[in-house]
Order: C-alpha cells, then structure tokens, then sequence
C-alpha cells in the first residue's frame, strides 16, 4: 500500500474508532475555593515552551499531511483555526514529503495559511539529521516534533521490526538543528524510564501523548487480515503518563496530549505541570462533521472556558496552576503510588 492512500487510511480509521477516552482524569478532582480574590479579566493565559511563547495552552496537535489535496485541505483549515485563534499547530509526519516530493504543498499550505504563527514540524525517530534539516526548512517551522510509535509500528502490516539506534538519531538532531526539539508519544503514553533517557541525552521538551486518544493500536489492526487485540489496551494513561515523565525527567518541560476533549482537561494537565496540551482528535472530528468555523468557535469557547475555570482556582497565571490543591483518586492513584510517582 501506497504511504499515501494509508495516510487516508488513518484519517478515516481515526474519525470512525474515535477516542478512548479512559485518560484518567475521571480520577482527579480540584479543591473547591470560595474565596478566590480574583477578577477574570486579569488572566492570561500566555506559556512557555522553552524560547517560544504561546497566547495559549492550547495548540493543534499533529493529524496529517502527504495524502494528497485532502490532507492540504484538512491542514488548509486548520492552519486558519490557529491563526484565527492564535494557537501553535504541528503537522503530521512529514516523511511522506520527502521521500515523494508531490506531497511537500499538503504540508506547505500550513506556512502559506499562517506566515507568523507558531508552526512545528514532525517526522519519526527513523529521521536522519539531513531528513530533520529538511522537515523543519520545508514550512520555516518554530520547532521539531519527533514521534515515537513502536507500537503502531509494531501493528502496522507494512510497520518497521527493528528500533535500534533511535536514541542515538534523537540526540544528534538535537544537537544539530537550530529550532526546539519535542519527543512525542503517539497515545501509548511516556514512562519515567523513557522520560530519564531522553533527559540524559539532553532532550528539554516531551509531549506524554498518553493512553485514552486515537488509538492507533485499533486503527492499525483494522487494517490488518489477523488483528493484534493484545495492543488496543496497552498504554499508560495521559494523566499518568505527565506524572511518569515529571518524576524522572526533572529538566523536562511537559506538554500533555492524549484523549484532551475540554478545558477541565486542560486546566487538570496544566495542574499536574504540564505547560501546554496538544489536541488533534477531537478537534478532526469537530471539522469534520461542522466545518472549519465550529472549529475556530470551538478553540475560542475553550479558551474562554479555561480562564473560568482558572478564576474559580484563584490563579492568574498558567504557572500558577501547579500549585492548585487537588485530590487524586482509583486507579490513578494506585499506578502513582505503585510506580512511586507520589
């Protein structure tokens, strides 16, 4: 199969599976304060990633690109969203562009939509530094993300069988590139194991991108004559998983994806430490069935939500949610105090 008719394989496995939606935020509860000394209108909610600065937690996670005019048009309407909405955008693996030169403009339209937003780029542990030089040139992007998949891989019938050699891929580009470099999951989650060798190699920034998403477990057995189920429930969840990469990876910057559908997500991720939470699913399927100014409606009535939500906790400030009291319960709870996390 083509790498082009499977990205569309994606985007239509994705809608149709949907998200898991067991994150495990069901087991985490902020404190009630009734006497929040606050006004609204004086949050802002502005966050760091290293040397780039968001006007929001929120972004647009990456989904797609090198299928062809579809994939140009789904990243058509997203770049205008983020740019509606002053939101950072990443785009989907950019592989596919360089080894088929015909797919560069399904990625290029991002740049063109949004000339001064805040663009990042992606492509695969397999990449090579030239490859990752490539990506990042091809849209002027701000930042790298580089994901890890071993078990779509691993459930892909034309997948890759060996993993040998990533880490060592990952630090080169880090130290050759010019722009941030993100470690991604693609919802399967990150362990404090992972998180500490990324760290030791000097890796600042990691997105968790944690259990309860799209699952590309399911999407990937759908594809195949003889499923792999044993991979449709492996991962650790998104809450867990922030908790996983903060303990062991203390120079670590957390970005938080997997399964995010509202603003008490995010507000509950930015609470665990995270700087900023990355949405893809949910956001596809609102485009999807509503079109592009639901979409751009949706993104504001988030952001709007979540400066509620930051009054009701009495914080002004992103940074300032960390410090939010908030009890943690089920199984949440019980992988943290089994994993040492708490």
């Amino acid at each position: 199969m083509s790498r082009t008719k499977r990205k569309l394989d994606h985007i239509e496995h994705a809608l149709a599976t949907g998200q898991e939606g067991i994150t495990g935020f069901h087991d985490f509860m902020f404190v009630h304060q009734s006497l929040p000394d606050i006004n609204v209108d004086e949050i802002d909610l502005t966050t760091e990633i290293g040397e780039l600065t968001l006007s929001s937690p929120i972004f647009i996670n990456a989904m797609t690109g090198g299928g062809g005019k579809e994939t140009e048009e789904i990243n058509r309407a997203f770049a205008w969203a983020a740019q509606e909405t002053g939101i950072g955008m990443a785009v989907g693996s950019q592989m596919a562009a360089i080894k088929d030169a015909t797919q560069i403009p399904s990625y290029q339209i991002v740049r063109k939509v949004n000339p001064k937003g805040i663009i990042i780029a992606n492509l695969g542990a397999e990449a090579t530094v030239d490859q990752a030089k490539l990506a990042i040139d091809m849209i002027e992007a701000n930042a790298l993300q580089i994901h890890l998949n071993v078990i779509q891989e691993l459930a892909m019938p034309e997948g890759d069988r060996s993993f040998y050699g990533a880490l060592n891929r990952i630090e080169q580009i880090v130290n050759s590139v010019e722009v941030p470099v993100i470690i991604k999951e693609v919802g399967f989650g990150m362990s404090k194991e992972t998180a500490k060798k990324l760290s030791s190699i000097g890796i600042q920034f990691v997105d968790v991108g944690g259990f309860g998403g799209t699952n590309f477990a399911k999407i990937e057995n759908k594809r195949r004559v003889r499923g792999l189920d044993y991979f449709n429930q492996w991962g650790i969840s998104t809450l867990c998983s922030i908790l996983e990469a903060q303990s062991e990876g203390r120079n670590l910057t957390v970005i938080a994806s997997g399964g995010i559908k509202d603003s008490l997500d995010i507000v509950k991720c930015l609470a665990l430490g995270a700087k900023a939470t990355g949405l893809a699913g949910f956001l596809l399927k609102i485009y999807k069935e509503r079109g592009v100014e639901a979409l751009v409606t949706q993104i504001e009535e988030m952001q709007e939500d979540i400066k509620l939500i930051m009054a009701a906790l009495g914080k002004k400030r992103i940074g300032e949610l960390s410090s939010a009291p908030y009890v943690l319960l089920g199984q949440s709870l019980e992988w943290a105090k089994q994993r040492n996390l708490i």
